[in-house]
């Protein structure tokens, strides 16, 4: 039986990838400091003798006992909201908490998978995005302490690849969206599910002509999983290529929900918002045999049975 130390593992993506690892037949150790982690996403894994939950910020020295295959590190603060609020603990974790990680993988012998993400691309000048792009990144701007301490954590990781031998794996996440994510997360999709829920206006920042690319959870963890057992060091974009402005999204979600008294409206962009998003995946397609399965559609349609039960309406 595998064993595996998943960090973040009570937050959105880390909640997921813990019941990915343990129908894997693995033993997982989930970690976390629920700084914003809610108990509630892995409260169903507590009764399984193949589970174990850490109440740790892998800030200070992280140690786990016994043998140990594989780390996955998704603890960070990885919305606008949090890491505005957070900007210290943001830091911290991607560059103390990576350190941790990464001499504990070297003491284990334990191969590596880090959570980077298209944001080390910054507002980019490259169109779609390739792993071979080196961004273009405000370091002084507010973003700034997100967008760096992803840099820096895949800095770092290389070195310990590259100097100490440690096997690491890079995963650069575009957009993700699913049930679990946190309804007053401040992304843009949480978001336009609420206001649109409660009949309110759905917040579009500038004139909505900027533009993300969606993936649903279920193909982001698959992809994790199969670059965690390839062969291949580098980074590797994985995230749904269907590229769509802000303004029609809104619009798709206003028209599945259904609520005549919700409506679009328009407020200044913020500093350094990405104008564009859209990832290159054609070393996710070639090496790892992966591209997303679950449409746009589809993927709304689940999403939205979920916020439909957790949104509390006023």
């Amino acid at each position: 039986m595998k064993r595996v130390l998943i960090t973040g593992a009570a937050g959105f993506l880390g909640s997921h990838l813990c019941d990915r690892f343990l129908k894997e037949g693995c033993h997982v150790m989930g970690m976390d400091n629920l700084l914003t982690g809610d108990l509630g996403n892995i409260e169903h894994l507590f009764p399984l003798n193949e589970f174990e939950f850490y109440y740790h910020d892998v800030t200070k020295f992280v140690h786990v006992p016994g043998e140990l295959d594989y780390i996955l590190h998704f603890a960070s603060p990885a919305s606008p909201i949090d890491y505005l609020q957070m900007p210290i603990q943001t830091m911290k974790v991607g560059a103390l908490g990576t350190h941790n990680l990464l001499g504990l993988a070297k003491e284990k012998g334990a191969r590596m998978l880090i959570a980077s993400t298209s944001e080390v691309y910054g507002d980019p000048l490259v169109h779609p995005q390739t792993e071979e792009y080196w961004g273009n990144v405000n370091p002084i701007g507010p973003r700034g302490v997100y967008d760096e301490a992803k840099r820096f954590q895949e800095a770092i990781t290389m070195a310990y690849h590259n100097y100490h031998g440690v096997e690491t794996r890079i995963v650069r996440i575009f957009n993700t969206y699913g049930p679990r994510m946190r309804v007053n997360d401040g992304r843009v999709l949480p978001a336009f599910f609420k206001q649109a829920i409660r009949g309110e206006g759905l917040t579009v920042f500038g004139d909505g002509s900027q533009t993300r690319s969606f993936c649903y959870v279920d193909d982001l963890v698959e992809g994790i999983y199969r670059l965690l057992h390839s062969d291949y060091h580098l980074p590797v974009n994985i995230g749904n290529p269907a590229e769509i402005t802000i303004k029609e999204f809104g619009e798709e979600i206003l028209a599945l929900v259904g609520n005549p008294a919700a409506k679009l409206i328009y407020k200044p962009l913020p500093q350094d918002d990405p104008k564009q998003r859209q990832p290159n995946i054609t070393k996710a397609r070639e090496i790892l045999g992966w591209e997303p399965q679950v449409s746009r559609e589809e993927g709304l349609k689940r999403t939205y049975e979920y916020f439909k039960e957790v949104v509390e309406l006023d």
